[in-house]
């Protein structure tokens, strides 16, 4: 393989365009180049490097050894912007950071940890949502300079920082418990079989809140149960709120509405608590360690 100090970043370039735009087309359009250019560069760079480097799929994928040639050109992107910043007389552009971050986290805390940050700093962000335990998985195939993630282990050339722990429980609004009579009359605790029956709302098939929670609270694996699949917080929240399920929110959410009587802490006893960490390259750039020291300084998780 050719040495990676030798390839043209013309070629880099559109690679790193294909996959954060998602597409020969938008990268294109980014670039301000004809889609054919941008084929005929990805084209040239899997000659450089003798390996099939993007898959033709929609949207275009990253292979093994395209995520290598991804992370090393975001990371002395990274590192050129700094220095461009710290020459005296620059022009001081925009910078954007590429991150991974789970819907939770974007919803409640995030970007009062950030605001004052982007006031006094030209950065752009460009947010790529998961679950906390598929967002570290971003950072490792070099799609994002940095990750809020439930996994502890830090990627390979990256380190990692505890954050706080999102206190999760499983919440419904009043008449829904009563509707569908989920308490058992002699003991008034949960009762796992009209639970399974009645209908839930989970965040999207990688979500595992709701299986965790079956272990924990009954010590049995989830069973088949009518589920809403709704990946966005806001609307996540706002089902369980109109009755329509219940499910496993963030006190960030529920806590206030618990407090109020308008939904309800189905199993006190029995919340789910996950640790966030955050995951940022280790690669010397000034402005990901302000960036980082901002996030791990400001983050309010409970």
């Amino acid at each position: 393989m050719v040495q990676q100090g030798m390839l043209d970043y013309k070629l880099l370039e559109a690679l790193g365009c294909v996959i954060q735009e998602q597409g020969f087309d938008k990268a294109a359009k980014k670039m301000c180049i004809t889609q054919s250019a941008v084929s005929q560069r990805i084209k040239a760079l899997e000659e450089q490097t003798g390996q099939i480097l993007v898959t033709r799929t929609a949207p275009p994928r990253a292979t093994a050894h395209g995520q290598r040639l991804l992370k090393h050109y975001l990371q002395v992107s990274a590192l050129e912007s700094d220095l461009a910043r710290q020459r005296k007389g620059a022009d001081q552009g925009f910078t954007t950071l590429a991150l991974g971050i789970n819907a939770d986290s974007l919803a409640t805390w995030f970007f009062p940890a950030v605001e004052a940050f982007l006031t006094r700093k030209k950065v752009m962000l460009d947010l790529r949502v998961d679950d906390q335990d598929q967002t570290h998985k971003m950072l490792r195939n070099g799609e994002v300079s940095a990750c809020i993630s439930s996994e502890k282990k830090p990627v390979q050339g990256c380190r990692a920082t505890f954050l706080g722990t999102m206190n999760y429980r499983l919440a419904a609004a009043p008449d829904y418990a009563r509707d569908h009579n989920l308490f058992d009359k002699t003991s008034g605790r949960l009762d796992p079989h009209r639970l399974a029956a009645a209908p839930a709302v989970i965040f999207n098939r990688k979500d595992d809140l709701h299986q965790l929670f079956f272990r924990a609270c009954f010590d049995l694996p989830l069973p088949r149960i009518p589920v809403h699949y709704v990946p966005s917080s806001e609307g996540f929240a706002r089902t369980i709120r109109s009755g329509l399920a219940c499910g496993m929110i963030p006190d960030f959410q529920g806590l206030p509405l618990i407090q109020s009587g308008e939904l309800m802490d189905l199993a006190p006893h029995c919340h789910i608590r996950v640790d966030l960490y955050w995951h940022c390259w280790h690669i010397g750039s000034d402005l990901l360690e302000e960036f980082s020291r901002e996030i791990v300084k400001k983050a309010v998780i409970c």
